[in-house]
C-alpha cells in the first residue's frame, strides 16, 4: 500500500515562513495589514509546501464560501445545445476562476426545479447568485431574495417589487432591432417580417418594439412568434411565407432563428439577400458564418455580458473592492442596471 504524504499544516507553513500562525491565517484568507515583505514570504512558503487552505475552516473565517450560483431559468436539453448559452457560461466561468470561485450551475424546467433550487439556495451553499434566461412570473426572484442572496439577473427585469435595486446586465436590445431594420429600410426594402424569441422573455419583446419603432405601420401578418431555434424561425418562416409571400426582408430575434429563416427560404427557391433580405441578432459564432450564405446580424457581447455579471457580485461580496481597472465597460460603482452596446454585422444576407 502506498503510503500518502501528511497534508502541510498552517502551523508548518508559519515555520517556514518564520512568522506566527496567525499572519499565515491572514494571508490566506486575503486580510489586510500585513507587511508586503511578511506576505510574500508567507505566499513563497505555501507554494514551496503545497499548502491547500482547508475551506471549511477558511469559510468558518471569511463567512466566504468561494461559491456562485448561476441559474439558468432553462431547461438542460436548452442550455447545453444553444450556443448562446455556452458563451455566457464560458464569461461567467472565467471571471469566477480569475477570484478563485467555484461555479454552481442549477438549471430549471419546472416546479419541481424550482422548489429544489430555492431549497439549495437558502441552504448556504453558496455566496450570490447569477440568474438568466428569466420568463413572465418565473419564481426565481423570488426564491433568491427569500434566500437572503446578493444577486445579478441577466436581461432586464420585468418584475417590480418596490425596492429598485435589482442589479442586471443586458444588451441595447432594442436599439439593436431598429438598427437592423433601418439597415434593411436602407436596402430599400418595404415588406420588412419580423420572426420574434419567446415574449415571456424581455429580450425577445424589447426586440419586437425595436422593431415596431421603425416599423410602425407594418402589416400585422408580417410578424410570427419564434422561440429562439431553429426549429422556431423554421415553422415561422413556413407561416410567414405562406400568410405573406411578397415579403422580402426578414429580421430575425436571433442567430439560431435566422439560421431555420435561411433554411426554409432555401426550400422555397427565395435567393438571399437577391429575393429576400435576413438579418439576425447576437453574432453567435460559429452560428453566423456558416449559415449560406453568412449571416448579417447585429453583435452583442455575450461572453462579456456573463463576465460583467460575475463581476459585478463579486464586486459586491467584497463591499466594492473589485478591480476593473482593465476593464472600460465596467462602471465605479454597483448600478442598478448596465446596458451594454451592440453593432451590426454586415455579412452576405443582407
Amino acid at each position: 500500500m502506498t503510503e500518502t504524504a501528511p497534508r502541510p499544516t498552517l502551523e508548518a507553513v508559519a515555520e517556514r515562513a518564520g512568522v506566527s500562525r496567525a499572519t499565515v491565517s491572514r494571508v490566506v484568507n486575503g486580510a489586510h495589514g500585513v507587511r508586503d515583505e511578511l506576505a510574500e514570504r508567507v505566499r513563497r512558503a505555501v507554494e514551496e509546501l503545497g499548502y491547500v487552505p482547508n475551506q471549511a475552516a477558511r469559510s468558518l473565517v471569511t463567512r466566504r464560501h468561494q461559491a456562485i450560483a448561476v441559474v439558468a431559468a432553462e431547461p438542460e436539453t436548452r442550455v447545453f445545445a444553444d450556443p448562446y448559452f455556452a458563451q455566457q457560461l464560458r464569461g461567467i466561468s472565467k471571471e469566477l476562476t480569475a477570484h478563485d470561485n467555484q461555479l454552481v450551475l442549477l438549471l430549471t424546467e419546472g416546479r419541481e426545479d424550482h422548489a429544489r433550487v430555492g431549497r439549495y439556495l437558502a441552504g448556504g451553499h453558496v455566496d450570490g447568485a447569477l440568474v438568466f434566461s428569466l420568463h413572465l412570473d418565473d419564481p426565481l426572484p423570488g426564491l433568491v431574495r427569500g434566500a437572503g442572496l446578493p444577486a445579478v439577473f441577466g436581461g432586464r427585469p420585468d418584475w417590480d417589487d418596490g425596492r429598485g435595486d435589482v442589479v442586471y446586465v443586458d444588451s441595447d436590445n432594442r436599439g439593436g432591432a431598429r438598427s437592423a431594420v433601418q439597415h434593411l429600410a436602407g436596402l430599400g426594402r418595404t415588406r420588412v417580417a419580423h420572426i420574434t424569441g419567446p415574449l415571456d422573455q424581455t429580450s425577445a419583446a424589447d426586440r419586437l418594439e425595436g422593431f415596431r419603432e421603425v416599423r410602425a405601420d407594418a402589416d400585422p401578418g408580417l410578424i410570427a412568434r419564434g422561440d429562439f431555434t431553429s426549429g422556431g424561425g423554421e415553422r415561422a418562416m413556413r407561416e410567414l411565407l405562406d400568410r405573406c409571400p411578397d415579403l422580402d426582408a426578414v429580421f430575425a430575434a436571433n442567430d439560431l432563428t435566422a439560421a431555420g429563416a435561411l433554411r426554409v427560404l432555401r426550400e422555397r427557391g427565395r435567393r438571399v439577400p437577391d429575393d429576400v433580405a435576413v438579418v439576425g441578432f447576437d453574432d453567435m459564432l460559429p452560428v453566423a458564418e456558416e449559415t449560406d450564405p453568412p449571416l448579417t446580424t447585429v453583435r452583442q457581447d455575450i461572453e462579456g455580458m456573463g463576465r460583467l455579471m460575475a463581476r459585478l457580485l463579486l464586486r459586491g461580496l467584497d463591499g466594492g473592492a473589485a478591480d476593473d481597472a482593465d476593464d472600460p465597460q465596467a462602471p465605479t460603482a454597483t448600478p442598478p442596471g448596465v446596458i451594454l452596446p451592440t453593432t451590426l454585422v454586415h455579412r452576405a444576407t443582407a
